[in-house]
């Protein structure tokens, strides 16, 4: 194949790319819905608590913005399923009177690739910051808005900030 048909399809490519991250950024659709009407019991930690979710520390992006703190079913984890009323985590906001606010959910799963009601997980290779092998998942910012779309990782508009003053 010569150099301009090798760059023809690294431009196709890269049109894709920009017009899925676009779609993924504006689209609300149906998933959010569908896991706010699953998983609305996690507005209450107690809830998550009681389901076997435990917390590890609010995490922060490193341009900003962040995850917030992931209760997480190790149970969930092992498994590899992905079911909508059962993500592996379920992630809160620390707000500054103490409290939490359910912001997300997070479904993990090793076997991939892997999707949930049509929409497509991420992949993280290992070795990652997670400890982790590799892995897919996918966040659905179902109860707090993303500017930066419904699936993305971080969400610019949540904050560890506070923890700190905890």
């Amino acid at each position: 194949m010569n150099i301009h048909v090798w760059t023809r399809h690294l431009i196709n490519l890269s049109i894709l790319s920009i017009a899925a991250t676009a779609a993924n950024a504006n689209d609300t659709g149906r998933l959010d819905e569908k896991v706010r009407a699953a998983d609305s019991r996690f507005e209450d930690v107690a809830k998550a608590t009681a389901e076997g979710y435990a917390p590890i520390p609010c995490a922060s992006g490193i341009t900003g913005g962040a995850m917030g703190i992931h209760y997480v079913n190790a149970a969930y984890l092992k498994d590899a399923a992905v079911d909508l009323a059962k993500p592996e985590a379920v992630m809160y906001e620390p707000m500054a009177d103490g409290k939490l606010k359910l912001v997300a959910v997070e479904y993990i799963t090793s076997k991939g690739p892997a999707s949930l009601e049509g929409q497509l997980f991420n992949f993280n290779s290992a070795p990652n910051r997670y400890g982790l092998g590799p892995f897919y998942e996918l966040h659905v910012w179902a109860w707090k808005k993303n500017p930066t779309g419904t699936f993305a990782d971080m969400n610019p508009d949540v904050s560890c900030d506070a923890m700190k003053a905890m």
